[in-house]
């Protein structure tokens, strides 16, 4: 999570501009050659590859540097050192693109329910070591929220906006409905909810309510309150 308590731009925001940059052709050729050839590739072999100048090709070899999508660093090809400069070389990063509209997390169930499976007692159901896990990773990640922004005392509504920050970033386009009421539209793991929505809508509500205790805001807490093609849970003012 973020130091402060500026909003970030969102993953998903970058990962298209990254998709974007792969709209030109040599581009996207050059991207895909380089991904191919699994070893660091020179300007001059990018550029012989889809048949552009050498000064051309460093031009766009740049923009995916740029977008993340390539890293350069000076190493000679080969291995082999030669009297003078060492020639830039271009070579993939590890970074994965997604881009899902409306957005999809699917991973982060996937690897809330391995956390579960690995942790689950015995005598515990798998669902039950589902939500406790979903809850506890909420927890946490309030936790740290609240250690790395010390924000002080939060109550209904300056807790909601910090909330509404976290919930944008994991894909639930939170909507303020009224400033101590915060209605999310998007449901992250559909359609996967569609098939387990007990499961599924319990995790949600665990991993949103142990991050309202982990970043310890009073007078909001996360309810049940199912809408078709929208998340299952709603956070609004504490009901006696």
């Amino acid at each position: 999570m973020a130091s402060d308590m500026t909003p970030q731009t969102p993953a998903r925001d970058t990962d298209i501009e990254s998709v974007s940059v792969l709209n030109e052709d040599s581009r996207r050729q050059m991207f895909a050659f380089i991904r191919r050839e699994r070893r660091p590739v020179t300007r001059d072999e990018a550029a012989a590859s889809v048949g552009i100048s050498r000064k051309l090709a460093a031009f766009h070899l740049d923009k995916l540097v740029d977008a993340g999508l390539l890293r350069a660093r000076y190493a000679s090809p080969g291995g082999i050192r030669k009297v003078g400069r060492q020639p830039k070389v271009y070579e993939p990063t590890d970074n994965e693109i997604r881009v899902s509209i409306p957005d999809r997390r699917h991973e982060l169930l996937a690897g809330l329910l391995l956390e579960a499976v690995l942790t689950e007692d015995d005598g515990e159901t798998a669902a039950h070591a589902a939500v406790r896990t979903a809850g506890r990773r909420g927890r946490e990640l309030g936790e740290a929220e609240r250690e790395q922004a010390r924000p002080g005392r939060l109550g209904a509504e300056r807790g909601l906006n910090v909330c509404e920050r976290m919930l944008d970033q994991h894909g639930f386009e939170p909507v303020r409905e009224t400033p101590t009421q915060l209605r999310l539209r998007n449901c992250p793991f559909h359609p996967l909810a569609a098939k387990a929505p007990d499961l599924v809508c319990g995790m949600n509500h665990a991993f949103i309510a142990g991050y309202l205790q982990g970043l310890e805001v009073r007078g909001v807490e996360a309810a049940l309150a199912p809408r078709p093609g929208e998340c299952c849970v709603e956070l609004g003012p504490t009901r006696e």
